[in-house]
């Protein structure tokens, strides 16, 4: 399958680890996430509002959230988690496709939709993805979810294909 990318590359992302402060006056530590950190991701997922998983993700039972950790939390993905008091409030990852690009997702809980994190989360793991040299980022979002493509558009995202209950969107890093 051949994916369309913007001709021109984004500008430079935050690089983590880095601390926020939301629109709620929240401080959240975004820091890059890997296997080590999955209890953590996992508590999350657990707690994750099941009208906010979409294409199916987050995976809803414990043993498919388990499962789902172990791939995304492994060598060849990328990951960063937004921390608040004693927990992972969001987490976004970037995992290779066959064709040596990256599919990027993003969750967030729900008290904390809608004050920035999403965006700090989204910026951050496209500044590390730049410093390890990725090129090629894509995703896919339900065509009605209009706060994430309002995201993804307001970090560079482009539309390449808007077909199907789905729009596809990308950004060459």
């Amino acid at each position: 399958m051949t994916r369309d990318y913007p001709d021109e590359p984004a500008g430079e992302f935050p690089r983590p680890p880095r601390t926020v402060t939301d629109r709620e006056d929240r401080e959240v530590e975004i820091l890059p996430a890997d296997v080590a950190d999955h209890d953590s991701v996992f508590e999350m997922y657990l707690s994750f509002d099941p009208a906010d998983r979409a294409q199916g993700i987050p995976p809803s039972r414990e043993s498919a959230i388990e499962n789902w950790l172990d791939t995304i939390l492994g060598d060849d993905t990328l990951n960063v988690v937004a921390g608040h008091a004693d927990g992972v409030v969001g987490h976004a990852t970037l995992v290779p496709d066959r064709h040596g690009e990256h599919e990027l997702a993003i969750f967030v809980l729900q008290p904390f939709q809608g004050a920035g994190i999403g965006t700090e989360l989204v910026e951050t793991l496209l500044g590390l993805a730049q410093s390890r040299g990725l090129e090629k980022v894509w995703l896919t979002v339900e065509r009605w979810n209009d706060p994430a493509v309002a995201l993804y558009r307001k970090v560079g995202f482009e539309t390449t294909e808007a077909e199907s209950f789905e729009i596809e969107m990308s950004i060459r890093l």
